[in-house]
């Protein structure tokens, strides 16, 4: 997607200047990014690897944790490698049709991570509030189905933001100060009225947010009452740690989520690398910390993880038992 040879008002090219007022940092930070992507990609990775192969993980729970997996996998990588050819090789340059498809599949992947997330929420009111009747409810042919749904629906609401703001004419001062083609970055380059990408941007962000937030909020509503209700305090506190890792996801996901779009909009107090650095880490933290929140919080993903680990090692070691 770089080009050596281009100038800012090359009809064809835009430039991606990475985080500014820090480019002399720019090989210290690649540092941390390219850590945190490889582990990212490991840890998503395992999980793929690992509920394929194993047949006893063939179940709704880790099919959710593989659509996770997918979405963090194709978030992060839809922006890092071009942010790590910025900070090594300073190649800024990007073309238009790279960048509105690079728009494309970052916020596609992202809306999907969010429907996923909605879709655990499902999983753990069903799980708590009606565990007899869970495997007819939630079987995997379902959770294709909702996977399926959650694609669509991404595709139908992010499919408007690069068509919109390929209608409107790019100014002469074609530089977007960021790692990646940012929606709301790059309609800030336009020439032309950017009311209505402006607009689009800001309520499918509360749209998608708020009406996950309020699905998901009315999952935990409805678990909570159900564990109120149980006599047993063992009972209580087992039904409460099938939700923990699920809440550490939500944790990571929604309040910078939010923070982060509101602040690209109306911060303008913000020091501008504060936000962007925000941002990339917003997107880069979660796929490498779900991978492991899921892993030391569900026993049996660890487990296999463990012996699967142990085979490669060990490839005669085939009765390995974890503990």
């Amino acid at each position: 997607m770089a080009d050596f040879n281009f100038t800012p008002y090359d009809s064809s090219i835009l430039i991606l200047t990475g985080i500014p007022n820090l480019e002399d940092a720019h090989i210290w930070i690649s540092i941390p990014f390219f850590m945190v992507y490889i582990m990212a990609l490991l840890g998503n990775i395992t999980v793929l690897f690992v509920v394929g192969k194993e047949q006893t993980l063939h179940k709704p729970m880790y099919l959710l944790l593989c659509m996770l997996a997918l979405a963090d996998i194709g978030t992060s990588t839809s922006f890092v490698p071009k942010a790590l050819c910025i900070f090594w090789f300073n190649l800024t340059s990007i073309t238009v049709k790279g960048c509105l498809t690079q728009m494309f599949f970052f916020h596609a992947f992202s809306t999907m991570h969010s429907a996923v997330l909605v879709t655990m929420a499902f999983d753990r009111y069903v799980a708590i509030c009606n565990p007899l009747r869970y495997t007819t409810i939630l079987t995997n042919a379902r959770i294709a189905k909702l996977g399926l749904l959650g694609m669509i629906r991404a595709v139908l609401f992010i499919l408007p933001m690069p068509l919109l703001v390929s209608r409107q004419p790019l100014c002469a001062n074609r530089i977007i100060p960021h790692t990646y083609c940012d929606h709301i970055a790059v309609a800030k380059i336009l020439c032309g009225d950017i009311t209505g990408s402006r607009m689009y941007g800001l309520v499918l962000a509360f749209l998608i947010i708020g009406f996950d937030v309020t699905l998901i909020g009315l999952s935990y509503g409805l678990i909570i009452r159900t564990v109120l209700r149980l006599s047993s305090q063992e009972a209580n506190q087992k039904a409460l740690n099938t939700c923990t890792a699920h809440i550490c996801a939500l944790l990571m996901a929604y309040p910078v989520g939010l923070f982060s779009t509101l602040a690209h909009r109306f911060g303008q107090d913000m020091a501008l690398h504060v936000h962007i650095i925000l941002s990339n880490l917003h997107y880069l933290i979660p796929p490498m910390l779900n991978p492991i929140i899921y892993g030391v919080k569900t026993k049996e993903l660890r487990d296999k993880v463990v012996k699967n680990i142990c085979r490669m090692h060990s490839p005669h070691a085939t009765d390995f038992k974890p503990e």
